[in-house]
């Protein structure tokens, strides 16, 4: 009789250690306003108590994924029609804002009506120079920051979104579905705005966040993939060409 086990073809080996993912700005054009990506920590610290929430390991372990990314200036944001009914975004602090009105005019935008899920639901969007990657397989999520209470809650909810970092890094963005339009979005700069969780293989592995150099070949690869968006409905589609376009190396280490 065959062995069953010998016959199956050995597993791959299992990593070990942290997994490495590195963050940068794609702009480093006032990148002193934007502050780096930190872990998520509970507000509660009392660890006196054994049961205390701070010393669970589930807690611990889940907080440990998450990566927080602060809002980096003050914005007060009005939806309107122009005379012409087509949607935009006043900036309601007006000269108090920290921010000059063209260059608020380059990074939030409305998206075209006919993009918008639902036809009574804005969806704005602030354009940031966050950007991460890795040198394995890891796909980055970004989503609300649902374990920070909001006092004033925002008057809709973030677009979330899951991409493969090691084959498909690019600058993020705020996305937000606007719920409540006749309401207004306000934000304060250093706030908890959104999160980044990763998924690494296999899943219980850590992630070490690193600073990441802007190299010549990370800039030319994500200037291969940047975009495609314009051209392609589907860019999951592309994942395969993208791998097969990357160097072996994308992710080095700032040297501090």
């Amino acid at each position: 009789m065959s062995d069953w086990f010998n016959e199956t073809p050995a597993a791959a080996p299992r990593r070990s250690g942290p997994v490495q993912v590195g963050w940068l700005l794609a702009d480093a054009k006032g990148g002193v306003v934007y502050e780096p990506p930190e872990r998520v920590r509970s507000a509660e610290m009392n660890r006196t108590h054994a049961k205390s929430a701070s010393r669970c390991p589930a807690v611990i372990n889940m907080e440990s994924r998450y990566f927080l990314i602060r809002c980096p200036f003050d914005m007060h944001l009005r939806f309107t029609r122009s005379k012409e009914g087509k949607p935009a975004i006043r900036n309601m602090l007006g000269e108090a804002s920290p921010v000059r009105s063209s260059k608020l005019g380059q990074l939030i935008h409305v998206t075209s009506e006919t993009e918008w899920r639902y036809k009574d639901r804005p969806t704005v969007q602030v354009s940031l120079p966050y950007m991460f990657l890795a040198d394995e397989p890891v796909y980055m999520t970004q989503l609300s920051a649902f374990m920070h209470y909001r006092r004033e809650q925002l008057p809709g909810t973030i677009f979330g979104g899951r991409f493969p970092i090691h084959l498909w890094p690019r600058p993020l963005m705020w996305a937000f579905e606007w719920h409540e339009p006749e309401k207004d979005i306000v934000l304060r700069r250093g706030e908890p705005w959104f999160y980044c969780t990763f998924e690494t293989e296999p899943q219980d592995r850590a992630v070490q966040l690193v600073e990441a150099e802007r190299t010549p070949e990370l800039q030319a690869h994500v200037d291969h993939v940047s975009g495609a968006v314009n051209y392609v409905n589907q860019t999951f589609s592309l994942f395969r060409a993208a791998g097969a376009h990357r160097p072996e190396t994308l992710l080095k280490p700032v040297k501090r």
